[in-house]
């Protein structure tokens, strides 16, 4: 998994369980924050492709995945190769099990500059990012954010709402590469037990980074 593009797929991801301000009316914003009104917690199966500028397929993966607000989740990779991701509100902890190793970074260097910065509920979030309504389409109604800065790693994301329920994650990078992730099974505010977003090392792992 390309690494700095699974930072910016959590860091999108974590920032839809912060509260927002309220934008500017328009059907898929409102639907956004008609999501953000209604979830505490999410427990879900996720599909991801991503393909190059071209359209060719560079990767395929699916797993499950679970998160609690405002910044709480676990993220299994289940296929092709096993990885799991968890965020404890202070650290984010990569293990790779076929490496036997294990990244460390604090919840802010993981994020870096990325799209959570467009759903942390910031008052600037105008100042920084463009939001606009995407249409409908795909039978979607679809949100779409685009960053002021030409500073950061990515140029659009876009979101796919069926009615107040997110369904699709897309993020195209900077260098054209485009994310797509499609989310099933979905359960709305689920009792998480707390352990799911604490992380033990295993014996013998090389841990690597703050822990």
């Amino acid at each position: 998994m390309n690494k700095p593009l699974l930072n910016l797929l959590m860091a999108t991801l974590t920032g839809l369980f912060v509260p927002a301000s309220a934008p500017a009316s328009a059907d898929a914003l409102d639907r956004l924050n008609e999501y953000l009104a209604d979830t505490r917690s999410l427990r879900g199966h996720f599909t991801q492709t991503v393909n190059d500028r071209n359209g060719r397929k560079l990767q395929s993966s699916s797993g499950q995945m679970v998160f609690a607000r405002p910044s709480l989740f676990r993220w299994t990779y289940e296929k092709p190769y096993a990885q799991v991701i968890v965020g404890d509100g202070k650290k984010v902890w990569f293990y790779d099990p076929d490496l036997e190793q294990v990244t460390v970074q604090r919840m802010g260097q993981a994020i870096g500059q990325s799209p959570a910065a467009l759903l942390a509920g910031s008052n600037d979030i105008e100042k920084h990012f463009r939001l606009k309504d995407g249409g409908t389409h795909e039978g979607l109604e679809w949100l779409i954010a685009t960053p002021k800065s030409g500073e950061g790693t990515f140029e659009q994301v876009r979101i796919g709402f069926r009615k107040s329920q997110i369904e699709i994650l897309e993020l195209k990078d900077n260098l054209g590469q485009t994310s797509r992730m499609n989310f099933s099974q979905l359960q709305h505010n689920p009792a998480l037990a707390a352990d799911l977003f604490r992380f033990k090392p295993p014996k013998g792992v090389d841990v690597i980074g703050e822990h």
